[in-house]
């Protein structure tokens, strides 16, 4: 919040209140503001006087503003795909091509394989477009949440070209022979083979995508429950998308083209955003969005879809609606990562485990702290920041101040391990857009997505304990 203490182990309590009340009762805004007044608590403020103050500093900064208002132009957008008739059309068509439940969620993982430049956008563009499809076929909104959500962050940690490759580029800049931007970059991409949680991730989800791997615990109840009532959300959930899009009038035009009213915009949106991260290396996810919105609204003008200036204007607020559980689930997150950073826990976690910081378990290790301090915060270039000046040095001081492999194998342990919170917490922005884009209930989305990222982690842990053996012996 402005000041940070430290309070040890009392510093992941905000958390773990916050899953504890979210797992008994199945309500993420609820669970997250239980665990904020919690945290404002152990800081040493009042609760009303505490919460106030972490809501005024926690939401009002440039990152939370930001995806706050792509989430509002996403709604915007679908509510203008509804109103002219592209979302059914698109339906109706891509139903000609994608006839069973495996080739709906094995189309939605390959959507999502290719949106790999961004981590926000991927579950943003992916989900509204595959999620009448999935409807169609029974498929749980959780499968979809989850196939959404593994073909984002991870995804981006594996392939350079993304603002995940640039930022941790720049944070190993510095450490050892690393002296350029340049060099970090050629460092992180000769460490991609390593992030064994990352590519571990992407390919169960394939697999689970395209029914070869069977599914299991939650999401196994999840899809049999889909598959044999047709109910994609289960009685009670409360979907990150509101009702208002079911309540948007549909234009009386006739059908319309699906090129000047779905692929188009859509054309612009991943156009402008992987154009202005080729040229300047940041993703204008915003503008995209704003631009396809501009133009829908032209064209739908001129077409007559809207009956008049103030009949677009309810569409565009009904969709900005429809979204507001999602932005509320946002907000909430935002202030309990920020109150647990306050309270120290990051620094904690690291305090605790510094003592096993040993040669052969340093890749393990670094694996294990970076997950545990992305899942109590819910970010992970957070966690990059916290761990990088950490372990590069113990690392290369290990290896004789050069890349080895070993050095190459620690980075990917940390690349992976801080992506594992980003991929399952609860509170973290890219679980709850995966919620949002798959229109599913947040909480079912993590319940049902966390025994697979456990299963992977687990193994991906054992394989850093197994090369970190090899590695170091061959030192």
């Amino acid at each position: 919040m402005g000041t940070e203490v430290e309070i040890g182990f009392l510093s992941l309590l905000p958390v773990v209140v916050a899953l504890a009340v979210a797992f008994a009762l199945k309500d993420a805004v609820l669970s997250l503001l239980f665990g904020c007044i919690v945290g404002v608590v152990l800081a040493g403020y009042d609760p009303i006087t505490g919460l106030a103050h972490l809501l005024r500093t926690s939401l009002g900064n440039d990152d939370f503003i930001w995806v706050m208002l792509i989430e509002l132009s996403v709604g915007m957008l679908i509510a203008f795909y509804i109103r002219v008739g592209a979302m059914q059309a698109f339906t109706a068509w891509a139903l000609q091509k994608v006839r069973s439940p495996r080739a709906a969620t094995g189309f939605a993982w390959i959507l999502g394989g290719c949106v790999f430049f961004s981590d926000y956008f991927s579950p943003l563009f992916s989900g509204p477009i595959t999620r009448p499809l999935t409807d169609r076929h029974k498929v749980s909104r959780e499968m979809l949440a989850y196939i959404l959500d593994s073909g984002s962050a991870p995804i981006c940690t594996l392939i350079p070209i993304s603002g995940w490759a640039v930022y941790i580029a720049a944070l190993l800049q510095g450490y050892g022979p690393v002296d350029t931007a340049e060099q970090g970059m050629t460092v992180f991409i000769q460490s991609i083979p390593y992030n064994i949680y990352g590519w571990l991730t992407v390919i169960m989800a394939g697999l689970i995508a395209f029914r070869i791997f069977p599914n299991f615990g939650p999401m196994r109840k999840a899809e049999r429950r889909a598959q044999t009532t047709g109910k994609v959300l289960r009685d009670g959930a409360t979907p990150l998308t509101g009702i208002e899009f079911d309540m948007i009038p549909p234009s009386d035009r006739g059908a319309p083209s699906l090129v000047l009213f779905f692929l188009v915009p859509n054309l612009m949106i991943v156009c402008i955003s992987l154009g202005t991260f080729w040229f300047t290396g940041s993703t204008m996810v915003l503008e995209a969005f704003l631009a396809a919105i501009l133009y829908m609204a032209i064209a739908m003008a001129v077409g007559k879809h809207f009956s008049s200036v103030k009949d677009g204007m309810s569409v565009a607020l009904s969709g900005m609606k429809a979204v507001l559980p999602a932005v509320l689930i946002l907000a909430a997150a935002y202030c309990i990562n920020s109150i647990s950073k306050s309270l120290g826990a990051p620094q904690f976690v690291l305090s605790t485990v510094g003592p096993w910081m040993t040669t052969s378990l340093l890749p393990l290790v670094t694996f294990g702290t970076a997950a545990v301090i992305s899942f109590f915060t819910g970010t992970s270039w957070g966690t990059y920041a916290i761990m990088t000046p950490f372990v590069m040095p113990l690392s290369l001081s290990l290896s004789g101040d050069l890349v080895s492999d070993s050095v190459l194998l620690t980075i990917g342990a940390l690349t992976g391990g801080a992506l594992f919170g980003d991929h399952c917490s609860p509170i973290s922005d890219t679980t709850s857009l995966a919620s949002f884009g798959a229109g599913a209930d947040h909480m079912d989305h993590v319940t049902t997505q966390l025994p697979y990222a456990l299963l992977t982690a687990t193994i991906a842990g054992a394989a850093y304990l197994l090369l970190g053996d090899y590695l170091i012996a061959a030192i």
